[in-house]
């Protein structure tokens, strides 16, 4: 990957003021032999803000995180993330982020409490910063009543849940959260919404993953549309919506004089089934 820093672009926040950029890449790629993954990628995230990779499995996107976590080296661009440059300045971006993967990093065979004790050990926090950390963090994310039991006995919502809080504990000014809510039934997914709305409350940066378009639609600000190793569409929910083509409402009728009624008010707007007494128009459901 080239070394030369980018410099580093900003964006508007609502009110038209610059806001910093959290992670931008510019033309970034990645091949495993001959298969490409990613084929020249460029983002631009502002800090405080949900973004979200949309994409089916396979499409590359947990590379993609992997890349801008220094986990994996790219094969050509360049990439910063809190202003640091990925290939020249691995340590600074490591300092600045947390990273929850796909597949839980909780070890069962110890409790939820010594789970989060660990991580702080392995940020150097002192053995009473630590606990005021730990502490905090599972009330925070409804842990308390469970800390002195093993993360074996915890439910997938709560693993998760867990799984961001040791994220947590080194105060990261990113999160990747690569697939979240995998694997979650419906009500614990909902659950994890909530925790991932009050980290952005908290000024977090969060870099989602999901093959889940619901779960885009819900919480991101942004969202880009991975395919083929390229980004075949950026935008807000809304923004995307409008460059689908709409889809349409069908309107079955049992008399045939409110068909007939209704055919004619709607005039050239709708498509008419005679046969079946239905009529199709146009609309977003």
């Amino acid at each position: 990957m080239p070394s030369s820093v980018m410099p580093t672009p900003r964006m508007s926040d609502s009110d038209g003021h610059p806001s910093p950029t959290a992670i931008s890449t510019i033309g970034l790629r990645k091949s495993y032999g001959d298969k490409t993954v990613l084929d020249g990628i460029d983002l631009r995230i502002p800090a405080g803000s949900v973004f979200a990779l949309l994409g089916p499995n396979g499409a590359g996107k947990t590379t993609v995180v992997k890349i801008l976590s220094t986990l994996i080296a790219a094969d050509g661009g360049q990439a910063q993330v809190a202003g640091h440059d990925i290939a020249t300045s691995p340590h600074q971006v490591r300092a600045a982020i947390g990273v929850t993967g796909q597949f839980s990093a909780v070890d069962g065979l110890i409790t939820g409490e010594e789970n989060m004790l660990l991580m702080a050990d392995l940020h150097h926090l002192s053995q009473r910063e630590g606990r005021r950390v730990t502490a905090e963090l599972l009330d925070r994310f409804d842990l308390t009543d469970a800390a002195k039991k093993p993360a074996s006995t915890y439910s997938g919502g709560m693993k998760r849940r867990l799984d961001i809080a040791m994220t947590l504990v080194g105060d990261p000014r990113i999160i990747f959260l690569d697939e979240p809510t995998t694997g979650l039934d419906p009500r614990s997914r909902h659950t994890m919404w909530g925790v991932i709305r009050e980290l952005v409350t908290g000024g977090v940066t969060v870099f989602l993953t999901t093959q889940y378009l619901e779960e885009a639609d819900e919480l991101a600000d942004r969202i880009a549309v991975l395919h083929d190793g390229k980004i075949a569409a950026e935008g807000s929910a809304d923004e995307l919506k409008r460059l689908v083509p709409g889809g349409h409402v069908r309107l079955r009728f049992s008399d045939p004089a409110a068909y007939r009624g209704a055919a004619a008010a709607l005039g050239d707007a709708a498509t008419r089934d005679d046969e079946a007494l239905a009529l199709r128009i146009p609309g977003d459901g």
